[in-house]
């Protein structure tokens, strides 16, 4: 799932948000982009999980420790508490079960982090209005018949998720088509009209 580091204006995001020295797992760390960063950068202690085997290839061939596993079915066999932060960097809206993957992440973390592309932005309401196709966007490249995302949400719906099943959102963060932020002040519905992906840490 993982791109050039310059295009995944996420990944920055979430880097920041971990702690040097501390163990993390990365659920569909694609290339490993957001690993080989931790890892120069701050010395983490990092695994991943990739469902690509070519992804897997280069994660290896780059000295990452990453596995092949899918997350709808492999994350059940990870411990308890196992990990400091586990990352699900723009992946969510890949997997079958999107609500038993989310609490997955919370029983093996301490604290999980998640970026989401938000399909409630004000470009795809427009283009599926005026245009009467499902959109496209630089997060969201796809075709309809050609996608890997299965479970499109807004910045709402996710939110409305971590009540349902009581995570409580600790930090949030809302970004623009530039990687500007938007103001940690406004409302919910501000968010998911004008983000165009966000960023959460999550805990139980």
């Amino acid at each position: 799932m993982s791109a050039d580091p310059n295009s995944r204006i996420d990944l920055q995001v979430i880097a920041d948000l971990i702690p040097a020295s501390t163990r993390v797992l990365d659920v569909g760390c694609g290339d490993g982009a957001l690993l080989d960063m931790l890892a120069g950068d701050k010395k983490v202690d990092g695994r991943g999980v990739e469902i690509s085997q070519q992804n897997v290839n280069i994660c290896v061939s780059k000295g990452l420790s990453v596995i092949q596993g899918d997350a709808d079915a492999d994350l059940v066999y990870y411990p308890d508490n196992g990990f400091d932060f586990v990352v699900l960097a723009h992946t969510l809206q890949a997997t079958r079960n999107p609500r038993d993957v989310l609490k997955q992440l919370l029983r093996i973390g301490d604290r999980a982090i998640v970026s989401i592309p938000n399909f409630g932005h004000w470009r795809m309401r427009s283009q599926l209005m005026f245009n009467g196709r499902m959109p496209r966007t630089r997060e969201l490249p796809y075709t309809w018949y050609d996608t890997p995302n299965i479970h499109f949400c807004t910045i709402r719906d996710f939110v409305n998720l971590c009540d349902e099943i009581g995570a409580t959102v600790e930090k949030a963060l809302a970004l623009d088509g530039d990687g500007n932020r938007i103001a940690v002040s406004m409302p919910w519905w501000f968010w998911n009209f004008f983000g165009q992906q966000a960023v959460f840490q999550l805990r139980r």
